[in-house]
């Protein structure tokens, strides 16, 4: 499980830094893809495989869904981690992130988030992480 929210820097080359508590979770090698909310999702290829068999068990006939997959597997690569810790953010995954210098990479469950910091930081002080609505949508849900 993932957990917490740590600040690196992309470097020059693309490359950041994987917290050393989410390099074991992850592995030597791991998938990242576009996330929701324009951030990266990192999954260990465990984890990947899973999320996989549940995207092929959905109807490929729904127009919503087949937008879906392509998505996210679309943007999917395999990253590695180096000597240092670090992986090399493809040029694609960067921009879509917005990912330039300062980053958030956060814990959630069973995946790991890539954030630009200033996107981090806005969503996170918002509306959307306000902890009376959450706990008001979290209510509906039964939990």
């Amino acid at each position: 499980m993932f957990y917490g929210e740590y600040q690196h820097a992309v470097d020059p080359k693309g490359r950041v830094i994987i917290p050393s508590k989410f390099r074991e979770g992850l592995g030597e090698k791991f998938i990242v893809t576009k996330g929701l909310d324009n951030c990266l999702f990192a999954y260990s290829t465990e984890e990947w495989s899973n999320l996989e068999a549940k995207l092929k068990a959905l109807p490929f006939t729904d127009k919503d869904v087949r937008a879906f997959v392509r998505f996210f597997f679309a943007g999917a690569c395999e990253c590695e981690l180096d000597k240092q810790g670090r992986i090399l953010i493809p040029q694609n995954l960067r921009e879509y992130a917005g990912l330039e210098k300062d980053v958030y990479i956060i814990g959630v469950s069973t995946r790991v988030e890539i954030w630009d910091k200033n996107k981090w930081e806005s969503y996170s002080g918002d509306d959307n992480m306000s902890a009376d609505k959450i706990a008001e949508k979290m209510a509906m849900l039964g939990i």
